[in-house]
This record gives C-alpha cells, sequence and structure tokens, in this order.
C-alpha cells in the first residue's frame, strides 16, 4: 500500500476534482438512462444572437506578396451602431501618404455625419500603396494587385460585403481609382469617385518615378477603358489643378459625361475636403443599392 504521507495536499485536490467531475458525469448518464422517453424530450430552442455592434474604426495590416512582401497597413472606418455587413469605398491615397493619412482628414466623424443625416451606411478603407502609382511597376511592386488580390479578399474576413464597392481616389490616388475600378470592372465596381487625378497625355510629360517609361505608360492609360463607359463616374477638379487641362481632355474622350465638375481650387488638401461631402453623398447609393 502507497504510503499516504506521500501524498501531496494538491494531489489531494485534483483527485477530488476529478471524483466530481466523473461522478457529475455518471448522474447526468444515470438520470438520461431513468428517463426511457428522454430521446422524445424536445430541446430547448436556442435563442438567436443578435449580431455584434461593428467598431467605427478597426486597423491591422498584412505582408503584402504583390508588393514583394512589405508590410502593409489598412483601416477600415464604420458609421457608429452598425452590426450588418457593409460595402467599402476604397479610398487611394495620394503620392507621399498612406492609410493612416487619409483616416486623420476625419473620414470616421465624417461618415458618422452623412449616416446621421439620411446617408445609407457604408464603410471606408484605407490602404499603404506606397508611391508607385497603384500599377506593376519594373521592379516587380505591384501595388494595384495588392487592392485588387489582398486587400479586397481580405475585407470579407473583417466583416464587410465585397460583392460590390466603389472607388474613390486623389491625385495619384484618382488616377488609382479609375485604373483599379475599371480593371475590378462594372459587375463588381459600383462608382468611381476620382479627385484632380494626376493624368498626362504623353509619357514624356509624366512625373518622375509615375511609370517606367513610354511602354508603361500606355499599358497602364485611363484613356479609352471600355469598362469606364459602363461605370458611373465622378471627377471633381480645380481650375487652378496643374493637372486640369489632362484632366478636361480625359473627361471629353469619356462616352458619358462624368458627374462633379470643375470649381475655383488648386491641388490640395483644402479643394479635396471641399469637395469630400458631396463625393459621399454621390457615392452611397450607389454603392448600396441592390444589384
Amino acid at each position: 500500500m502507497a504510503d499516504m504521507s506521500n501524498i501531496s495536499r494538491r494531489s489531494v485536490l485534483r483527485m477530488g476534482l476529478g471524483a466530481a467531475a466523473g461522478a457529475a458525469a455518471v448522474v447526468a448518464l444515470g438520470d438520461r438512462t431513468k428517463l426511457p422517453n428522454a430521446s422524445a424530450v424536445p430541446p430547448a430552442t436556442p435563442v438567436p444572437l443578435e449580431p455584434a455592434v461593428q467598431p467605427t474604426m478597426v486597423t491591422g495590416s498584412f505582408v503584402s506578396a504583390a508588393r514583394g512582401g512589405v508590410t502593409t497597413n489598412w483601416a477600415i472606418a464604420r458609421p457608429p451602431g452598425q452590426s450588418q455587413p457593409l460595402r467599402p469605398v476604397i479610398a487611394l491615397h495620394g503620392k507621399g501618404s498612406d492609410a493612416a493619412t487619409v483616416m486623420a482628414g476625419g473620414v470616421e466623424q465624417g461618415l458618422a455625419q452623412a449616416v446621421a443625416a439620411g446617408l445609407p451606411p457604408f464603410a471606408v478603407v484605407a490602404v499603404d500603396g506606397g508611391g508607385s502609382y497603384w500599377h506593376k511597376r519594373a521592379s516587380g511592386e505591384d501595388s494595384g494587385a495588392m487592392v485588387l488580390d489582398e486587400l479586397i479578399p481580405m475585407l470579407g474576413s473583417q466583416g464587410l460585403d465585397t460583392s460590390r464597392v466603389a472607388f474613390l481616389g486623389w491625385s495619384m490616388g484618382g488616377y488609382g481609382a479609375l485604373l483599379l475600378g475599371a480593371r475590378l470592372g462594372p459587375a463588381r465596381t459600383a462608382a468611381i469617385a476620382a479627385v484632380s487625378p494626376a493624368l498626362w497625355l504623353s509619357s514624356g510629360a509624366t512625373a518622375p518615378g509615375a511609370f517606367d517609361g513610354s511602354a508603361d505608360f500606355a499599358a497602364n492609360s485611363v484613356f479609352g477603358l471600355p469598362a469606364l463607359a459602363q461605370i458611373p463616374i465622378r471627377i471633381d477638379i480645380g481650375t487652378s489643378d496643374p493637372f486640369y487641362d489632362a484632366t478636361q481632355e480625359f473627361i471629353a474622350q469619356l462616352p458619358n459625361r462624368p458627374a462633379g465638375g470643375s470649381s475655383p481650387g488648386g491641388h490640395d488638401a483644402g479643394f479635396w475636403s471641399s469637395q469630400l461631402p458631396a463625393e459621399l453623398t454621390w457615392l452611397a447609393p450607389l454603392l448600396t443599392s441592390i444589384q
């Protein structure tokens, strides 16, 4: 027989807990066997759980294979009190900016005010795209593929409805919104709002680093894209913007005149913030309508 003095107090406690658990299991099993009609007892009807209310701001990151293994930050803003999947506006930043800068401009507060004023609820998503003008570069980096093939599929795991999305962008991002919206196609792109888009009429006129030469410029031009004829477009640009003339040329070649227009202003945050309420008002019903 084992020497009981060598059994620790912890062992006794473990034995006691195990015995109690075993006894509970036996009692439960015994109760079931004593009820010949136990199988006929209907189970309790589960009470459906209410969907959890989503936070108004969520941030995260992923390692983007399309961008060559770069850690890429993202942010999602929602109006307050939302528990159902919302469709997103993909907001593309300009050169020298990032996802945090986009959200720092008051997107969270603007969404809350817009929905409180009667707009149907939607989300705004921003993501780091670097300075590669949202298309594949000679370096191998492809921020456009990152958005279409990595970011948008990932948003489903964040509780968003990506069956249809809209694009909004400023400067480099305005060009990117037109390019990526067309590439995603009219079946999934609900609308595009391009604000002060960085557009040029020839490769020789482009900003340094925007394209990798004339072939890259031609392959990634937004002029003459058939898909843009089937997607609602809004273009806002200031009359003092250096991209004004090229943007007017772009508007003239579209088969359908876009919403928006030109008004006094330059290529700066002051003009962009003045246009944002009208752009969100225009985007919301197009994005949220049932398709």
